[in-house]
């Protein structure tokens, strides 16, 4: 099935799907601002690749649950990992506020995975933005050291526009099979964030770092950045990759630096419409007090 079939078949099972919801289906679904004033709500999601054949699972079917929890939860910012060009067009063009920046990992435009970042255009502005790959030579698609694949992390300088504080945001996908891969994958993105962070502001950074709490690869990051999982008000421990409903293990995370606090942090278990999942990843949900 090629991009433009596979499109529109998403596109006429959503239409079916916010008809069942209560929405409106000829308008795209507008998302209002989002959290309190002085405070930043940031989700970290793990799609799914729309080209995986997951049955019943699989994202012509399952699209508009992403709308959906979006549309409900309404983060200011989200990243995302494994998404396919079509799967952040189909997010964008039906979420009429929010807005994406990414590339691909094959060719550094649209083909492979996009490591994008989306936000709420009326909550949040992009200053500038970038992709690198975690590699030995970062500045061009590349695999690195003992990885399975292209990995990227994509950065964007933005600003909030209620509190007009700035911030760096980075989301990334670390290897699923290179231990090297992973623990030089992080390193490079603290690099990165220290290379691109010289106005000294509040850092985000999100993704499925494929590996668990407490794994040595954590480690330097631990100590330069705070989970939110760990040092928010009001958490969890839950799950985080589901497969399915066939594992259960903690992989994705939202990291922080220079917020002034972290209210609440919590995986998102809810159903969103008739879909069991989202994902086979429940999404991360923090957020952030400036």
């Amino acid at each position: 099935m090629n991009f433009v079939s596979r499109y529109m078949k998403a596109r006429k099972i959503l239409a079916a799907a916010l008809v069942l919801a209560g929405l409106c289906v000829s308008a795209a679904v507008a998302v209002a601002g989002a959290g309190e004033s002085g405070t930043l709500k940031v989700i970290s999601m793990n799609i799914r690749n729309g080209e995986a054949n997951d049955g019943t699972n699989s994202w012509q079917y399952r699209c508009p649950a992403s709308l959906l929890m979006i549309n409900e939860l309404k983060p200011d910012i989200l990243g995302l990992q494994e998404a396919y060009y079509y799967q952040v067009l189909f997010l964008t063009e039906n979420l009429r506020d929010y807005k994406a920046a990414g590339v691909g990992r094959e060719d550094g435009k649209k083909d492979g995975e996009h490591m994008s970042i989306l936000y709420n255009r009326k909550t949040v502005s992009l200053k500038k933005w970038g992709t690198f790959w975690l590699s030995e030579t970062p500045d061009e698609p590349s695999v690195g050291w003992d990885a399975a694949c292209k990995r990227t992390a994509t950065w964007a300088i933005m600003k909030d526009r209620r509190t007009g504080n700035s911030f760096l945001y980075v989301n990334t996908h670390l290897d699923h099979v290179g231990k090297q891969a992973q623990e030089k994958g992080l390193a490079l993105i603290m690099d990165r964030i220290a290379e691109l962070n010289t106005s000294g502001l509040p850092v985000i950074l999100t993704g499925d770092f494929n590996v668990k709490p407490g794994d040595p690869v954590l480690d330097r990051l631990d100590n330069m950045m705070k989970s939110a999982r760990i040092y928010a008000e009001k958490t969890d421990s839950h799950a985080t990759y589901n497969n399915w409903g066939k594992s259960s293990d903690i992989i994705d995370y939202i990291y922080y630096s220079g917020f002034r606090s972290c209210p609440e942090f919590r995986t998102v278990t809810q159903k969103f419409g008739e879909w069991p999942f989202i994902s086979d990843h429940y999404p991360v949900e923090a957020v952030l007090g400036f």
